[in-house]
């Protein structure tokens, strides 16, 4: 007899071998007891938990000579031809391959005949999202109002892409990701019933690989037995599962967060060159740095799906950099993973996110800093260069700040420091004067347009009976809006409500603002740039600082 492959020799023939389902199967085995059989079921979810293996054992339960019962017998002809996939009342069709309205049409044209020989006729459409938007609306009135006798059963990876006609007319079950404890028990019970040789920690690797998919994890149980004679060992699963040697991640994450950006890159280069999908990798060491985030919290390695020896190295090394770090740098690649993914060039994409994350160390030693740590002693340090001499510039910094000169309120060019003059009413800023205020909400009670125009004046000031408005330099908006007739009326009714009807106003462009002074050299500014903690940052990220000296007479 030719050999079968695991995933097929050991499909579940029962609802009690339906791992990590419970809610599905129970709300399964309860409609089949009461006998409240929907016409449709739709059951969703990834590749490999059981979703075509459901339906094949709802149509036993449904079709059995016992039927309809929860558990199918297995040894009556409708069980055992369905098993077989020969049941002509039991029609399995891919949807990739009937995805066209006319194949659609002539299959529910044969459904409108009752079952030849059993209860129940049952279609399962596997892979359903694939028909057609046609295909799907040729359905529509089959599946809402079926024939006597007849049960539709869709499968589908993809629920997003079931039109919600579809779905309104079906029962959905989401079938989950099956844990990782529950799939290594299984893979366990399959190995004593083939003899295969496999420790925990080889099992709890490949479940994990299968990323909760049953079928997948059964499938690389397969594999890995057939390549060492039905014996798994640990290395060899650590290797084909996990694509590279883990201690190469290690090496990798400890010159990360050692800040040892030359290991990292030639780690990076290593994975290049040695063929290894960049992306796979990438994805893998996330997984490998999540292990070392909950080592960092205090977790068993014992539990950890590596060996002994690596889970406990990791361990060392995520506690020793501590819980916030590890969470820091798992974010941060995190945020970098989709930009390795899709990126044409991934293993250019995979050095600089870990170039990146390597990166963590300074701002780790920034915060210590800024926290009040201590500083450590800055060995070297590139002196600042300065225009003035570095003598000059202690002196400089030892001297106390000079006290602040008073600024004049009006400078004038032809005198420095002009007398104020007490009888000449100065102008008020807008903000200040309660008329300029008034005199904009009665020009927005009239017309909004014109009070908007006022918004984007420099400034409005009211003097001697003439309301000035200054405009931005090169800027004719304003004047000629306020120019059109029915503007300029409106800005001078509320001129004459608010100031009186002798009161006049002016255009005028705003002075274009006088040169900055130059400032002269503040001592304390030196004082800073020889502070030990601007000295620790200016080390840590390679700067210099520069001080300007005074202006040379």
């Amino acid at each position: 007899m030719s050999y079968q492959v695991l995933a097929r020799k050991w499909r579940p023939q029962s609802f009690a071998d339906l791992i990590g389902q419970e809610p599905i199967v129970t709300a399964l085995r309860n409609a089949l007891a009461d006998g409240r059989i929907a016409q449709a079921y739709l059951f969703c979810g990834i590749r490999g938990v059981g979703k075509t293996t459901a339906a094949r054992l709802l149509a036993k339960a449904l079709n059995c000579e016992r039927g309809p019962t929860p558990e199918p017998c297995n040894a009556c002809p409708p069980c055992r031809e369905i098993t077989a996939g020969s049941d002509l009342d039991v029609l399995e069709v891919d949807a990739a391959t009937y995805s066209k309205v006319e194949q659609v049409r002539e299959l529910t044209e044969s459904l409108r005949y009752g079952p030849a020989r059993d209860r129940y006729k049952v279609v399962v459409l596997d892979e359903v999202h694939r028909l057609s938007r046609q295909a799907f609306d040729a359905l529509l009135k089959i599946v809402e109002e079926p024939p006597p006798r007849l049960v539709f059963i869709f499968a589908t990876t993809e629920i997003e892409a079931v039109p919600a006609t579809i779905l309104s007319r079906c029962q959905e079950y989401h079938f989950r990701r099956v844990p990782a404890p529950e799939v290594v028990a299984h893979l366990r019970r399959l190995c004593e019933a083939e003899s295969i040789t496999a420790s925990d920690t080889a099992l709890r690797m490949i479940a994990r690989a299968g990323e909760g998919s049953v079928r997948d994890a059964v499938a690389l149980l397969d594999q890995l037995a057939t390549f060492g004679a039905g014996r798994v060992a640990e290395e060899e699963a650590a290797r084909l599962v996990g694509g590279l040697d883990t201690a190469l991640f290690q090496r990798l994450l400890d010159g990360i967060l050692a800040g040892r950006s030359a290991e990292v890159s030639a780690t990076a280069c290593r994975i290049d060159d040695e063929g290894w999908d960049p992306r796979s990798v990438y994805a893998h060491f996330l997984a490998y740095c999540r292990d070392a985030l909950h080592l960092a919290l205090g977790g068993d390695p014992a539990q950890m799906d590596l060996p002994r020896e690596e889970a406990e190295a990791l361990a060392r090394l995520a506690r020793g950099a501590g819980y916030e770090n590890m969470l820091r740098l798992l974010h941060n690649l995190l945020m970098s993973e989709p930009i390795v993914r899709r990126s044409e060039i991934g293993a250019l994409a995979a050095e600089i996110a870990w170039l990146k994350a390597a990166e963590l160390p300074k701002l780790v030693r920034v915060e210590a800093i800024l926290a009040g740590g201590a500083i450590q002693p800055v060995a070297s340090v590139a002196a600042p260069t300065a225009s003035a001499p570095a003598p000059a510039r202690a002196a400089a910094s030892a001297a106390p700040p000079p006290p602040p000169a008073p600024v004049p309120a009006t400078v004038s060019p032809a005198s420095p420091v002009p007398a104020p003059v007490a009888s000449e009413p100065a102008a008020e800023p807008a903000d200040d004067d309660p008329r300029v205020v008034a005199f904009r909400h009665a020009v927005a009670r009239r017309k909004q347009a014109v009070a908007a125009y006022l918004d984007h004046a420099q400034a409005l000031r009211f003097a001697d009976g003439e309301l000035s408005v200054e405009t931005p330099r090169g800027d004719h908006i304003l004047a000629d809006a306020l120019a059109r007739g029915g503007n300029r009326q409106v800005f001078e009714e509320a001129l004459a409500e608010v100031f009186g009807p002798a009161a006049r106003f002016r255009l005028r462009e705003a002075e274009p603002p006088a040169p900055p002074a130059a400032r002269p050299e503040r001592p304390e500014a030196a004082a800073a740039i020889a502070n030990p903690a601007v000295q620790a940052m200016l080390q840590i990220f390679g700067g210099t600082a520069q001080v300007e000296g005074p202006p040379e007479e």
